[in-house]
């Protein structure tokens, strides 16, 4: 008997395959976004929190280190709708939001203006079902960039983003991680959710002038607690 795979085992193996080539494609686009100018600050790593909702722990946190979920638990979540701004009040941060696309090359493109965050907008939206992304700049021209203090967030911090609808969304941050950017977990960072998730993504580590990048990501991953 001829047995040949069904027409949906063959559709959910494409689906599977372009789930994961554009995962791939948007932890390259990062990588290659983080080029900076030869002359560039030191990026800071992940830390004891400094800022004004900081936690009262002071043991630092060790590098690529996981940090468990906070209390919060995922609220339902929304219909799609386009983020406007994104504020972080644990490290001073309100910004408006440019929209980021792909490049000619399929990688994600990074904020033109190096004090704004940016939606990807081919992922979910920030509180729809699923990882969201919002990428910064830590550093740009030599200055102190939106995202420079992304690693003093720690588990418990929030994240509020206003929407198109006029609606806003808490999110609450449940761990926070470094990794070398050779060694980036586009399938952890990217993985679909049975909630709403959000990825805080930046720069960290060693600068290489010679290559005008940093060494490391810092990512921030929250779940939708709270919508109004």
């Amino acid at each position: 008997m001829n047995q040949r795979p069904s027409r949906r085992r063959l559709l959910l193996v494409v689906c599977a395959g372009i789930a994961v080539l554009s995962a791939v494609a948007l932890a390259a686009g990062l990588w290659r976004g983080a080029e900076e100018s030869r002359t560039a600050p030191p990026a800071p790593s992940v830390t004891t929190p400094t800022g004004p909702e900081a936690h009262a722990t002071n043991t630092p946190r060790a590098k690529g280190h996981r940090h468990d979920a906070a209390d919060g638990r995922p609220a339902a979540s929304l219909p799609r709708s386009a983020p406007t701004k994104v504020s972080v009040p644990a490290i001073g941060v309100s910004s408006a939001l440019e929209e980021l696309g792909r490049d000619r090359d399929g990688a994600m493109q990074t904020p033109r203006d190096p004090d704004l965050a940016g939606w990807y907008t081919p992922g979910p939206a920030p509180g729809q079902r699923g990882p969201a992304v919002i990428a910064g700049h830590v550093t740009w021209d030599g200055d102190r960039s939106v995202f420079y203090r992304l690693g003093e967030l720690a588990p418990g911090d929030t994240v509020t983003v206003d929407r198109e609808d006029g609606r806003t969304a808490t999110f609450t941050v449940d761990r926070v991680e470094q990794y070398a950017k050779d060694a980036f977990p586009t399938v952890e960072v990217y993985r679909d959710l049975d909630h709403a998730g959000l990825r805080l993504i930046t720069c960290a580590g060693d600068y290489s002038a010679a290559e005008r990048r940093y060494a490391d990501n810092i990512v921030v991953y929250a779940t939708l607690t709270h919508s109004e």
